[in-house]
């Protein structure tokens, strides 16, 4: 009998004050606890890795179809409470009502306590798993939101069926703490390349949420298409949303898109940061308006992937309304703190020409009260208070952004050798780009933020960010096999503290979410270097309602 068990004696302090149901209810969970099979996932299975993992084997708990779910009295609290629920619910089928309460207690079920203690940070949750309960404990409804996330991967893989299925709900007894190393953590998604619409950018954010990163970068224009809607300049959308890579099509987003995007990421605690890709990339904007171009005269759309050709007019007074317009509109759009400039890849403008565009843009940026970010390339350009460089380099020397941070800029980094998730995983990988080198899951893993560019402190670096470029990429099953199984490995960066940093045991790890993904219907690369199961289980009645291409293991 395990020391837990003498709750059930009705003499016993806990017993007090409970009505005969309860404690029948609390003996037939003791009782299938001690007759159920250990927990089939591990406390240290987690992507990704906790800062400290400390398992009690004897303390499984066993979710019943009575559970509840009992949250702070606070509306954050209980967002995320429902949050949990509607992830459970489909396929456990139990209801799994939610309550809120003053001093939320698990009682045989979940209790999710927003304390407002700020000991685990911005981010960081206790998560507690006993025989008669599971307690997550945070700060903020960020930590809660986190927490539920490592709650879900510690449950049997089939918890990812949109279906109900047979089994047993066994979670592993003991605690974890946790909390992130770095505040940024994002991936960049292209919708300027090849249009995607909003259900796919959700599907984005959900992957995202799953692994703990809290920034989706969006970079909304380049020279194939404008995807974002400007009120003052509605060409930019009707006709430089016009088109794509490859002679597609096109889209742009509404700015009720864009506003619902920012609105589902915020509830999932992912901060949204647009991209409007200045002074080049600009051939789709040049194409809806003359008027940006040095010569006055439109450029045909543009359909191919080649760089650095297009820029709009520096010298020209109109150039900056333009950038004031749009700027101020996405500013008013996202709550975000953050706007991206862009400024990489701008061959025909001298140098000084440029560094005295960026300096006027991010002026501007100023002034609507947000904080530039830009890629490295704007590093020359005077520094502006709070200035954000986001390193795409690869290699490791790189004394112009070293100096930019001497002078005060911070860094999101994002090698293209480690980070570049439109990199191909291997020559034969059928989409993706090689320029950059190939990049297989240790690739992406084995490497480190706070030592990674030259001349650079550890602590300038913000975190880190995984650009997914899609020049080749089309559809919304390519965005999954790219992301994954990459997306994990960058998140336990981004998250995890270097002293759990460990390949073998990370995609030891990795290689049990491979189940999880084809029980969700989410494509991945079946990379060769991590250990996936030879026959995971594979909730049938969920694959039959998904479509092919998106349940696909390749």
């Amino acid at each position: 009998m395990r020391a837990d068990a003498g709750e059930l004696a009705p003499a016993s302090g806990a017993a007090v004050g409970r009505t005969a149901g309860e404690l029948a209810r609390a003996a037939e969970r003791e009782a299938a606890a001690l007759l159920a099979p250990a927990a089939p996932v591990r406390l240290g299975d987690v992507v990704p890795a906790p800062e400290r993992v400390t398992p009690d084997p004897g303390a499984d708990h066993l979710l019943t179809a009575d559970a509840v779910i009992r949250v702070s009295a606070d509306p954050a609290a209980l967002a995320v409470g429902e949050q949990l629920a509607a992830l459970l619910r489909p396929a456990t089928g139990y209801p799994l009502p939610v309550t809120d309460t003053a001093t939320p207690a698990p009682a045989g079920g979940i209790a999710l306590d927003l304390t407002g203690d700020a000991d685990l940070g911005a981010e960081g949750y206790r998560l507690d798993i006993a025989a008669d309960g599971v307690r997550i404990t945070a700060g903020t409804a960020a930590g809660l939101f986190h927490g539920v996330q490592t709650l879900r991967q510690l449950l049997p893989a089939a918890v990812e069926s949109a279906t109900p299925v047979a089994a047993r709900w066994v979670l592993p007894g003991g605690s974890i703490v946790d909390r992130p190393r770095y505040p940024h953590r994002g991936v960049m998604l292209d919708v300027a390349r090849h249009f995607f619409g909003v259900a796919d950018v959700l599907r984005v954010i959900d992957h995202l949420a799953r692994y703990k990163l809290n920034r989706l970068h969006l970079h909304l224009t380049d020279d194939q298409g404008w995807r974002i809607a400007i009120d003052s300049w509605p060409q930019l959308a009707t006709i430089g949303g016009a088109g794509e890579v490859g002679g597609g099509p096109g889209g742009h987003y509404t700015q009720a898109d864009y506003r619902r995007i920012v609105a589902y990421a915020a509830a999932r605690h992912i901060t949204v940061i647009p991209e409007i890709d200045l002074p080049g990339h600009t051939n789709a904007a040049l194409t809806a308006y003359a008027e940006l171009t040095p010569d006055g005269v439109a450029p045909p759309p543009y359909t191919g992937t080649e760089v650095g050709f297009s820029y709009v007019d520096p010298t020209s007074e109109r150039t900056y309304d333009f950038v004031a317009d749009v700027l101020g509109e996405l500013a008013a759009l996202t709550p975000g703190q953050w706007l991206h400039i862009g400024g990489d890849e701008v061959f025909k403008l001298p140098a000084d020409v440029y560094a005295r565009f960026v300096e006027r843009v991010q002026r501007i940026v100023a002034g609507l009260g947000k904080t530039v970010i830009g890629w490295h390339q704007i590093a020359p350009a005077a520094h502006a208070q709070g200035r954000v460089l986001q390193w795409w380099g690869t290699t490791a020397d790189d004394p112009v952004t070293a100096d930019a941070v001497r002078r005060g800029a911070t860094l999101i980094l994002s090698p293209g050798n480690h980070t570049y998730l439109d990199m191909k995983y291997t020559p034969d990988t059928p989409i993706g780009h090689d320029w950059a080198g190939l990049i297989d899951v240790r690739r992406a893993y084995d490497w480190d933020p706070a030592q990674h560019v030259a001349g650079v402190p550890a602590e300038t670096v913000l975190g880190i960010e995984a650009p997914l470029w899609t020049e080749s990429v089309t559809t919304l099953a390519e965005i999954e096999f790219m992301l994954l199984p990459r997306l994990p490995a960058v998140a336990e960066l981004g998250w995890s503290p270097p002293s759990t940093h460990d390949w073998d045991g990370f995609r030891q790890r990795l290689a049990g979410h491979g189940a999880r993904w084809t029980a969700a219907g989410i494509t991945f690369h079946h990379a060769p270097e991590v250990p996936w199961p030879a026959a995971p289980t594979i909730p049938t009645p969920r694959l039959q309602e998904q479509n092919t291409t998106r349940s696909t293991q390749v």
